[in-house]
Protein backbone atom coordinates (compact mmCIF):
# COMPACT_ATOMS: atom_id res chain seq x y z
CA UNK A 1 0.00 0.00 0.00
CA UNK A 2 0.93 3.47 -0.99
CA UNK A 3 2.02 5.39 2.30
CA UNK A 4 4.55 7.87 0.98
CA UNK A 5 5.94 9.83 -1.96
CA UNK A 6 9.13 11.80 -2.21
CA UNK A 7 10.16 13.73 -4.91
CA UNK A 8 13.27 15.44 -6.48
CA UNK A 9 13.00 19.02 -6.77
CA UNK A 10 15.13 20.11 -9.57
CA UNK A 11 13.76 19.20 -12.85
CA UNK A 12 11.02 17.42 -11.05
CA UNK A 13 8.83 20.08 -8.84
CA UNK A 14 10.61 23.23 -10.54
CA UNK A 15 12.37 23.68 -14.11
CA UNK A 16 15.23 24.98 -12.24
CA UNK A 17 18.46 22.78 -13.27
CA UNK A 18 19.17 25.35 -16.39
CA UNK A 19 19.15 27.79 -13.60
CA UNK A 20 21.47 26.04 -11.56
CA UNK A 21 23.63 25.18 -14.64
CA UNK A 22 23.39 29.54 -15.51
CA UNK A 23 24.28 30.24 -11.67
CA UNK A 24 27.45 27.71 -11.68
CA UNK A 25 28.86 28.36 -15.15
CA UNK A 26 28.77 32.29 -14.82
CA UNK A 27 30.08 31.90 -11.17
CA UNK A 28 33.39 29.64 -13.13
CA UNK A 29 33.67 32.07 -16.00
CA UNK A 30 34.51 34.47 -13.56
CA UNK A 31 37.38 32.71 -12.47
CA UNK A 32 38.54 31.49 -16.53
CA UNK A 33 36.50 28.74 -16.80
CA UNK A 34 33.46 28.28 -19.12
CA UNK A 35 31.92 24.23 -18.50
CA UNK A 36 29.79 23.55 -21.72
CA UNK A 37 26.21 22.75 -20.94
CA UNK A 38 27.01 19.43 -22.22
CA UNK A 39 29.19 18.08 -19.98
CA UNK A 40 27.42 19.58 -16.83
CA UNK A 41 24.34 17.74 -17.84
CA UNK A 42 26.62 14.49 -18.80
CA UNK A 43 28.99 14.52 -15.41
CA UNK A 44 28.00 16.94 -12.77
CA UNK A 45 24.13 17.37 -12.87
CA UNK A 46 23.74 15.28 -10.02
CA UNK A 47 26.20 16.77 -7.96
CA UNK A 48 25.47 18.55 -4.85
CA UNK A 49 26.84 22.78 -5.29
CA UNK A 50 29.65 21.40 -3.32
CA UNK A 51 30.40 18.70 -5.18
CA UNK A 52 30.07 20.33 -8.49
CA UNK A 53 32.79 22.64 -7.65
CA UNK A 54 35.12 19.74 -6.01
CA UNK A 55 34.82 18.18 -9.27
CA UNK A 56 35.10 20.95 -11.56
CA UNK A 57 38.39 22.30 -9.76
CA UNK A 58 39.82 18.93 -10.22
CA UNK A 59 38.64 18.51 -13.84
CA UNK A 60 39.29 21.95 -15.10
CA UNK A 61 42.71 22.62 -13.02
CA UNK A 62 41.70 25.35 -11.54
CA UNK A 63 44.10 25.37 -8.08
CA UNK A 64 41.35 26.65 -5.85
CA UNK A 65 42.30 25.84 -2.23
CA UNK A 66 39.36 25.05 0.62
CA UNK A 67 38.63 28.69 1.27
CA UNK A 68 38.02 29.82 -2.28
CA UNK A 69 35.97 27.20 -2.94
CA UNK A 70 33.50 28.15 0.14
CA UNK A 71 33.38 31.75 -1.72
CA UNK A 72 32.62 29.87 -4.84
CA UNK A 73 29.78 28.08 -3.21
CA UNK A 74 28.11 31.29 -1.32
CA UNK A 75 28.48 33.18 -4.68
CA UNK A 76 26.33 30.39 -6.56
CA UNK A 77 23.42 30.84 -3.79
CA UNK A 78 23.48 34.67 -4.35
CA UNK A 79 23.32 33.63 -8.43
CA UNK A 80 20.86 31.61 -8.12
CA UNK A 81 18.76 33.50 -5.43
CA UNK A 82 18.93 36.21 -8.63
CA UNK A 83 17.65 34.16 -11.34
CA UNK A 84 15.28 32.30 -8.87
CA UNK A 85 13.52 34.95 -7.94
CA UNK A 86 12.96 36.64 -11.98
CA UNK A 87 12.52 32.72 -13.37
CA UNK A 88 11.18 30.09 -10.93
CA UNK A 89 8.58 27.83 -12.66
CA UNK A 90 6.98 25.04 -11.26
CA UNK A 91 6.38 22.59 -13.49
CA UNK A 92 3.38 22.15 -15.14
CA UNK A 93 1.02 19.46 -13.09
CA UNK A 94 2.74 19.56 -10.56
CA UNK A 95 0.39 21.78 -8.34
CA UNK A 96 -2.34 19.18 -9.38
CA UNK A 97 -0.60 15.90 -8.79
CA UNK A 98 0.87 17.22 -5.13
CA UNK A 99 -2.87 18.40 -4.12
CA UNK A 100 -4.30 14.50 -5.51
CA UNK A 101 -1.91 13.15 -3.04
CA UNK A 102 -2.72 15.47 0.16
CA UNK A 103 -6.91 14.79 -0.76
CA UNK A 104 -5.94 11.57 -0.65
CA UNK A 105 -3.85 11.05 2.56
CA UNK A 106 -0.48 10.40 0.71
CA UNK A 107 2.66 11.81 2.61
CA UNK A 108 4.30 14.12 0.73
CA UNK A 109 8.54 15.25 1.31
CA UNK A 110 11.40 16.42 -0.85
CA UNK A 111 14.40 14.72 -1.00
CA UNK A 112 17.46 16.80 -3.54
CA UNK A 113 20.96 17.55 -3.49
CA UNK A 114 20.01 21.61 -4.12
CA UNK A 115 20.23 24.05 -1.59
CA UNK A 116 17.83 24.35 1.55
CA UNK A 117 17.66 27.94 0.10
CA UNK A 118 17.29 27.61 -3.41
CA UNK A 119 14.51 24.94 -3.21
CA UNK A 120 12.71 27.58 -0.05
CA UNK A 121 13.35 30.24 -2.51
CA UNK A 122 11.47 28.77 -5.15
CA UNK A 123 8.45 27.08 -3.28
CA UNK A 124 7.78 30.35 -1.10
CA UNK A 125 7.71 32.23 -4.43
CA UNK A 126 4.98 30.24 -5.81
CA UNK A 127 3.00 29.83 -3.03
CA UNK A 128 3.72 26.28 -2.63
CA UNK A 129 5.97 26.32 0.89
CA UNK A 130 3.56 24.08 3.02
CA UNK A 131 2.99 21.31 0.35
CA UNK A 132 5.62 19.35 1.33
CA UNK A 133 6.28 17.59 5.07
CA UNK A 134 9.93 17.17 5.14
CA UNK A 135 12.75 18.59 2.96
CA UNK A 136 15.79 17.06 2.48
CA UNK A 137 18.56 18.88 0.71
CA UNK A 138 22.17 19.33 0.31
CA UNK A 139 22.96 20.61 3.68
CA UNK A 140 21.43 17.64 5.35
CA UNK A 141 23.40 14.75 3.95
CA UNK A 142 27.49 14.08 4.03
CA UNK A 143 27.15 12.18 0.63
CA UNK A 144 24.84 13.21 -2.53
CA UNK A 145 22.72 10.88 -4.95
CA UNK A 146 23.26 8.52 -5.82
CA UNK A 147 24.45 7.68 -2.43
CA UNK A 148 20.67 6.48 -0.86
CA UNK A 149 21.32 8.35 2.34
CA UNK A 150 18.96 11.38 1.76
CA UNK A 151 16.89 8.95 0.69
CA UNK A 152 16.56 7.36 3.84
CA UNK A 153 16.82 10.22 6.14
CA UNK A 154 13.77 11.74 4.37
CA UNK A 155 11.91 8.85 5.38
CA UNK A 156 13.22 8.75 9.06
CA UNK A 157 12.10 12.00 9.44
CA UNK A 158 8.48 11.59 7.83
CA UNK A 159 8.29 8.82 10.17
CA UNK A 160 9.02 10.93 13.09
CA UNK A 161 6.58 13.80 11.93
CA UNK A 162 3.68 11.75 10.82
CA UNK A 163 3.94 8.98 14.04
CA UNK A 164 3.56 6.23 11.91
CA UNK A 165 5.91 3.60 10.73
CA UNK A 166 6.38 3.97 6.80
CA UNK A 167 8.44 1.16 5.46
CA UNK A 168 10.71 2.15 2.25
CA UNK A 169 8.68 -0.15 -0.15
CA UNK A 170 5.39 1.56 0.66
CA UNK A 171 7.21 4.92 -0.58
CA UNK A 172 7.55 6.15 -4.58
CA UNK A 173 10.17 8.18 -5.52
CA UNK A 174 9.69 10.46 -8.58
CA UNK A 175 12.64 11.01 -10.32
CA UNK A 176 14.57 12.66 -13.18
CA UNK A 177 18.16 11.38 -13.48
CA UNK A 178 19.88 8.01 -13.13
CA UNK A 179 21.62 9.40 -10.03
CA UNK A 180 18.08 9.57 -8.54
CA UNK A 181 17.18 6.77 -9.34
CA UNK A 182 19.90 4.77 -8.44
CA UNK A 183 19.94 6.53 -5.08
CA UNK A 184 16.16 5.33 -4.56
CA UNK A 185 16.68 2.05 -5.64
CA UNK A 186 19.10 1.59 -2.86
CA UNK A 187 17.34 2.65 -0.05
CA UNK A 188 14.29 0.11 -1.29
CA UNK A 189 12.04 2.19 -2.63
CA UNK A 190 9.22 2.49 -5.61
CA UNK A 191 10.92 4.92 -8.56
CA UNK A 192 9.16 6.76 -11.62
CA UNK A 193 11.30 8.88 -13.72
CA UNK A 194 10.03 11.53 -15.60
CA UNK A 195 11.99 12.51 -18.85
CA UNK A 196 12.14 16.37 -18.14
CA UNK A 197 16.05 16.25 -18.27
CA UNK A 198 16.96 12.53 -19.61
CA UNK A 199 15.52 10.51 -22.05
CA UNK A 200 12.99 7.48 -21.41
CA UNK A 201 15.73 5.39 -22.73
CA UNK A 202 18.45 6.58 -20.24
CA UNK A 203 15.89 6.35 -17.58
CA UNK A 204 13.86 2.94 -17.98
CA UNK A 205 16.42 0.79 -16.48
CA UNK A 206 16.20 2.00 -13.30
CA UNK A 207 12.75 3.08 -13.23
CA UNK A 208 9.59 1.02 -12.77
CA UNK A 209 7.26 3.50 -14.33
CA UNK A 210 8.22 6.38 -16.73
CA UNK A 211 6.29 9.40 -17.55
CA UNK A 212 6.73 12.56 -19.36
CA UNK A 213 5.38 14.74 -17.33
CA UNK A 214 3.21 14.26 -13.85
CA UNK A 215 -0.13 15.22 -15.45
CA UNK A 216 -0.53 11.53 -16.47
CA UNK A 217 0.24 10.23 -13.31
CA UNK A 218 -2.72 8.30 -11.21
CA UNK A 219 -2.58 7.34 -7.37
CA UNK A 220 -3.74 3.94 -8.91
CA UNK A 221 -0.47 3.85 -10.98
CA UNK A 222 1.44 4.49 -7.83
CA UNK A 223 -0.37 1.71 -5.81
CA UNK A 224 0.15 -0.60 -8.85
CA UNK A 225 4.01 0.14 -8.08
CA UNK A 226 4.05 -0.63 -5.05
CA UNK A 227 2.81 -4.43 -5.09
CA UNK A 228 5.35 -5.24 -7.34
CA UNK A 229 8.96 -6.85 -6.00
CA UNK A 230 11.80 -5.12 -5.30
Amino acid sequence: MLQAVIFDFDGVIADSELLHYKALNEMFKRCGVDVPKEVHWGKYLGYTDRENILAVNRDFKMGLDAAQMEELLREKGRLFESLAKAEAPIIDGVADFVGLLARAGIHRAICSGAAAKDIQTILRGSGFIEAFEVIVSAEDVTKGKPDPQGYLLCLQRLCQKTGKHILPGRCVVIEDSHWGLQAAMSAGMHRVAVTTTYSAEQLADKAELVTASLKNLKIEDLQRICQMAL
